[in-house]
């Protein structure tokens, strides 16, 4: 996400427990969380869910953003306030969000995101970059070969 960022002349800010080898990016800075919200035009999640982040995008923090700003959550359904993220798209206190996961799969039918404006939700899509199908593929390739060779590996026993 970083290096598409950077690629559309973003500055980065970017937020790590470790913060260790800093990517090769033009405007890149590591930084702290409040101010990572505070001073983003978008907000992309990539984190775990823990019981520190469950709930990370709540109305306190979505009230740290700026007005106009938009969220991306590609990670864990339940790190976003759904509530709280329908009430700040409704209200316009941020522009817009684009979800590939919530907090619960299939969403119920008075889902609050199903129906705010500004919200894209897709189907559980973003693993499928190359890397991650290519890996997959791999995995594929090598239990058949493994079959074949009569040796099954990552088998399923009922």
């Amino acid at each position: 996400m970083a290096r598409i960022a950077d690629a559309f002349g973003m500055k980065v800010l970017a937020f790590s427990r470790h913060m260790e080898n800093p990517p090769a990016l033009r405007d890149f800075a590591w930084t702290d969380t409040s101010r990572l919200i505070e001073d983003s035009d978008v907000v992309s999640l990539h984190f775990p869910l823990t019981p520190e982040t469950q709930g990370f995008i709540n109305k306190e923090s979505i009230n740290l953003m700026k007005p106009g700003a938009f969220l991306i959550s590609t990670s864990r359904g339940s790190l976003v306030v759904e509530r709280d993220l329908a009430d700040a798209l409704n209200s316009g206190r941020i522009a817009g969000a684009g979800l590939d996961v919530l907090s619960v799969e299939p969403p119920p039918p008075d889902s609050p995101l199903l129906t705010v404006k500004s919200c894209i939700i897709t189907p559980r899509i973003a693993w499928a970059i190359l890397e991650s199908r290519e890996r997959l593929m791999e995995i594929v390739v090598d239990n058949l070969r493994a079959f074949l060779a009569g040796r099954p590996q990552n088998t399923v026993s009922k």
